[in-house]
């Protein structure tokens, strides 16, 4: 037992220490990848290449001063980021970054920090915890443009959750299983790449399914074209107006820490997780190949945001119901459809 909770507890100090650190660095390659599609040259000032940039950032954010609105509820003000973030740092546990270590020896290490047979619904439970903080942010901060803020963000979550969950129904068709581990394990084959791009005619309805869910994430996570709750030229930041310092740092870890979630949702459920060429003869590989693709998610995030203008929030709220919502029903029916008709997926 003594063995175990110590694993445990050196997993989740790692699964923190990464998380935070990528955070901050997320901060950086984006400003870098924003820079370069502007044909700018981005943060390269502080330390090598501007790598120190991030730690800057936070010395600076660490001792800006702290301030309460004087009519702001005190309370609910301080609660708003904790509520917000916490959510997102408890996600993590749940996903597999990588296969199992000296399996056939006397202390096999499994690379995540805890298995659930329940383990999609848990991350969906605790990313739709995490509107709870921007509303009652927003709400708090007694503030016309931060209310506005969180009341778009409860509505933009409400719509484009039910588009998320759908789409994932089409994943649990083929797989049968809630078990993230299990799903990826599902996934062996043709490289680990993908299980079900390779295994037609079944499959073909999968691509669509990960279209909806890759647009959904984003919403949910409030990235651009999505990111009405905070739009700048409109709610003047939106729900974290009022907020500065450590207080704003803990949005912005929610934020990024969302981002790195959805991502890896994304690569366990549709890009083979942790897969890939050799993980079988040397399983240290797995947590590369889970990396790689978890990063090509993000950069694929960071490119749509300097591309793509945002929407009118009639916009967002229609295409949210009218294109979305109908595109994953109609991906239930084809799936479980072609299932029914061809049998499982082998």
């Amino acid at each position: 037992m003594t063995d175990t909770l110590l694993e445990w507890v050196i997993k989740i100090a790692v699964a923190i220490g990464v998380t935070l650190t990528a955070v901050a660095y997320l901060t950086f390659i984006e400003r870098k990848v924003m820079s370069w599609i502007q044909l700018r040259v981005g943060p390269n000032r502080v330390g090598p290449w501007g790598l120190l940039q991030p730690m800057a950032d936070g010395i600076k954010m660490l001792f800006k001063e702290e301030f309460i609105p004087g009519q702001a509820n005190r309370l609910l003000y301080l609660a708003g980021p904790a509520l917000s973030m916490i959510p997102a740092m408890m996600t993590i546990i749940v996903i597999p970054y990588g296969s199992v270590l000296n399996p056939d020896g006397p202390h096999p290490i499994a690379l995540h920090v805890t298995r659930m047979n329940v383990g999609v619904l848990y991350v969906l439970a605790l990313t739709s915890l995490g509107v709870y903080g921007i509303v009652l942010g927003g709400w708090a901060s007694n503030n016309k443009y931060s209310l506005l803020g969180g009341l778009r963000s409860s509505a933009q979550m409400i719509s484009y959750e039910l588009a998320l969950g759908l789409s994932i129904v089409s994943v649990l068709l083929f797989t049968g299983t809630l078990d993230l581990s299990q799903i990826v394990e599902q996934q062996r084959g043709w490289y680990g790449f993908h299980w079900n791009l390779f295994k037609l005619p079944q499959s073909i309805p999968l691509f669509s399914v990960f279209m909806v869910f890759y647009i959904a994430s984003l919403a949910e996570t409030n990235r651009t074209p999505f990111d009405l709750p905070e739009a700048d030229s409109e709610l003047v930041a939106g729900y974290h107006t009022e907020y500065g310092s450590m207080k704003f740092v803990m949005f912005q870890i929610a934020e990024y820490t969302n981002l790195i979630t959805t991502s890896a949702i994304a690569t366990t459920l549709f890009l083979g997780g942790w897969n890939g060429p050799g993980v079988v003869r040397a399983p240290y590989l797995s947590p590369v190949y889970f990396t790689a693709k978890v990063l090509f998610m993000i950069l694929l995030a960071m490119w749509i945001r300097y591309t793509v203008p945002r929407f009118r929030y009639d916009q967002l709220m229609r295409f949210g119901w009218k294109v979305l919502m109908p595109m994953a029903l109609i991906n239930i029916v084809i799936t479980a459809t072609m299932l029914l008709l061809l049998g499982p997926v082998k």
